[in-house]
């Protein structure tokens, strides 16, 4: 190759190397994660609308059990799935906001609940650590969520072989806080976990859907 024409190929890949990486379009319509009051996720009656134990037992939650919350907000799932895993048990209670992150943080240590783990993720990656969890739960997060392959890859890495894994929203397009369960179906199961059933029992809070997978 004449000197000329190495010097341009050099050139070129230096450029091409010093390109940013472009982020994916997103997958489907989403909505803004909420950045306000985390109060009103408190609301007393919410254990019987959603049938939080019932929810437990879907994810064949027991004592010594490692979880994620994904989106944890303000901890309401949290704190319940702490109690019910035990001291022996942990949860990562993963969000992107940081505000969340030190609101759990503080509810942890009020509550006495030392195996609550506060953690911060971003949009793409929760960054949990790999094979820990034996369930996982996304609680009105999916519809927020632009690039779900990134997102399930890194939470599939994260889960042990037959772990669960839930996902309770409402139907929507996904741009208004809610996102139809075929949509979820699919992207679910194109990451590799297996489609188990979809529950309605949910349906009190807010017309919700659950739909529940599991890792082969």
């Amino acid at each position: 190759m004449m000197p000329a024409m190495r010097l341009l190929t050099t050139l070129f890949l230096a450029a091409a190397l010093a390109l940013p990486a472009q982020t994916p379009a997103p997958t489907h319509p989403t909505s803004k994660p909420y950045t306000g009051d985390l109060s009103i996720f408190e609301d007393p009656a919410r254990d019987e609308k959603l049938q939080v134990a019932r929810v437990m037992d879907t994810l064949n939650l027991h004592p010594g059990n490692s979880i994620a919350d994904i989106g944890a907000g303000g901890g309401w799932f949290t704190v319940r799935a702490a109690k019910r895993v035990g001291p022996t048990g942990h949860v990562f209670a993963e969000d992107i906001n940081p505000a969340a992150v030190d609101a759990i943080r503080a509810r942890a240590i009020k509550e006495n609940l030392l195996n609550i783990q506060p953690w911060l993720g971003t949009p793409d990656d929760p960054k949990l650590p790999p094979a820990s969890l034996d369930a996982v739960l996304m609680l009105r997060v999916y519809h927020e969520i632009a690039h779900p392959p990134l997102l399930l890859a890194s939470l599939l890495a994260s889960m042990k072989p037959g772990a669960r894994f839930a996902v309770i929203d409402h139907p929507g397009h996904g741009d208004d806080h809610g996102i139809n369960p075929d949509v979820v179906i699919a992207e679910v199961q194109r990451s590799g976990l297996h489609f188990v059933k979809q529950y309605d029992f949910t349906k009190a809070d807010q017309n919700d859907y659950l739909l529940l997978f599991t890792k082969p």
